[in-house]
């Protein structure tokens, strides 16, 4: 899986921190500490720094690259998928807070290099700021070590995810789930309510998903995004469980279809 360097300009020290550490949990030997180093600057460092490269366009190719390692994993897991059923599978696998969320599971926010402002603002641990580096490091792989290494890394990653969401339907997007859910059965779509406290930097926001004037779940997250789907989850499950999940038919998007009339009654399940 490592490359040898042949050219010592390139050879990476050890170097203490952050930096080492997340080499070790992502299991590689960086051999071009120059590009590394680029996918670790934020713009916020670059600008402070005299206008140094930054590693936005490393995140460019970087998403490019998980993209395809992501898409060829779930093609292959999943052979009897729809197209719309892996569209949202990779979706949800490639959004910001997943991407986060694997972020913080690699200490990558302590070997970001930011500004005066994105660190006093708490910019280690911005769902934005942890994401985009994450791909930036997966464009610096790419290009260092090619692209069998850097799909060695992502499916190390993402795997376990992968096997996660693969068995579930709801959870790929509770907030959609529930819409069609509700549709479905009461004929009328839920409604949320999102409060914020904290800081600026470090802001926690609370929703509720409301159904017909019943608060049927609360979330909470560090987006206003997050916290609605944790809330959407919850309503999804409280309701589902009403009408019966073995009523509920789901088609190969992962998404309500119908939902069965109870043979007795001949009313909705």
């Amino acid at each position: 899986m490592h490359t040898n360097a042949s050219d010592d300009r390139y050879a990476a020290p050890e170097r203490p921190g952050g930096d080492a550490a997340l080499r070790r949990a992502l299991d590689v030997d960086v051999t071009n500490v120059e590009l590394w180093d680029r996918a670790l600057t934020h713009r916020s460092y670059a600008f402070e720094a005299g206008g140094s490269p930054d590693n936005e366009r490393l995140e460019f190719l970087g998403d490019a690259v998980l993209q395809l390692v992501i898409t060829d994993e779930i093609f292959h897991r999943l052979v009897d998928a729809r197209e719309g059923r892996l569209a949202k599978l990779r979706a949800a696998m490639v959004n910001t807070a997943r991407l986060a969320e694997m972020a913080r599971r690699v200490q990558l926010g302590a070997a970001v290099k930011l500004g005066r402002g994105e660190e006093q603002s708490g910019g280690r641990d911005k769902d934005s700021i942890l994401a985009d580096t994450l791909e930036a490091v997966f464009g610096a792989l790419y290009l260092d070590q090619g692209l069998a290494t850097v799909t060695t890394v992502i499916q190390r990653l993402f795997r376990p995810l992968v096997d996660e969401l693969s068995t579930q339907h709801a959870a790929l997007d509770y907030k959609t789930s529930l819409q069609e859910l509700a549709a479905a059965r009461l004929s009328s779509l839920p409604v949320y309510e999102v409060t914020d406290s904290g800081p600026d930097h470090d802001k926690q926001f609370v929703a509720v998903a409301i159904l017909d004037g019943e608060w049927l779940g609360r979330g909470e997250g560090r987006s206003k995004k997050a916290a609605e789907q944790d809330a959407a989850r919850e309503a999804y499950r409280v309701l589902a469980q009403r009408v019966g999940e073995a009523h509920i038919t789901l088609d190969a998007a992962g998404t309500v279809a119908r939902i069965r009339s109870d043979a007795a009654t001949g009313e909705p399940a």
